[in-house]
């Protein structure tokens, strides 16, 4: 039996494409997450595992779909392994089958975890010549004249909204500052 596994980050991203890709392959049977690739504690690849059985064959469309860091693709492929599951990755054309399939899969594995490291390496950079020239990461600040200005708006009888447009500042960052101001 084919397996497939599919994997997006977040719900603002789609799991349609992978789960086409993936019955396009021929997977009898496929799982999903919404769920970012950091965390090991997956239902549905967890579900997956406990399905798995002796000859069926793990599909994923991506090897970053199924994790992220070498050390988690080589823990799972440990447990595939153990269970007699083989594996496949459709654009790395990665298949376990084989010895040459076995030694590659490491090879990408270890290429995956090094550009997740770039990766980072590459965020604290330009946050560090950022913050260097001044630029502080996040959400500006507020100027408290605004929000004061929009209590007293709000205290004169304003919308929120109403106030928060007339100031100069989102709605969210207004409620989201008097809301703070209550729980003090």
């Amino acid at each position: 039996m084919i397996l497939g596994y599919a994997r997006v980050s977040t719900s603002k991203q789609e799991l349609e494409s992978q789960i086409q890709r993936l019955k396009d392959t021929g997977a009898d049977k496929i799982f999903s997450d919404v769920i970012s690739g950091k965390r090991f504690d997956r239902p549905g690849l967890s579900e997956m595992m406990s399905f798995a059985r002796e000859g069926d064959t793990l599909c994923v469309v991506r090897l970053d779909r199924l994790g992220r860091s070498m050390k988690e693709l080589l823990e799972i492929m440990d447990r595939l392994k153990a269970r007699q599951v083989e594996f496949r990755s459709l654009e790395e054309q990665l298949d376990t089958t084989t010895a040459a399939g076995f030694l590659i899969f490491h090879v990408f594995a270890a290429l995956t975890d090094f550009e997740r490291r770039l990766i980072a390496e590459r965020t604290r950079d330009g946050l560090a010549v950022a913050m260097a020239k001044g630029h502080m990461p996040g959400r500006p600040k507020i100027e408290t004249t605004k929000i004061t200005q929009a209590q007293l708006l709000i205290a004169g009888g304003s919308s929120k909204a109403s106030a928060a447009r007339t100031v100069g500042i989102s709605l969210s960052s207004l409620s989201r500052h008097l809301k703070s101001v209550a729980s003090e």
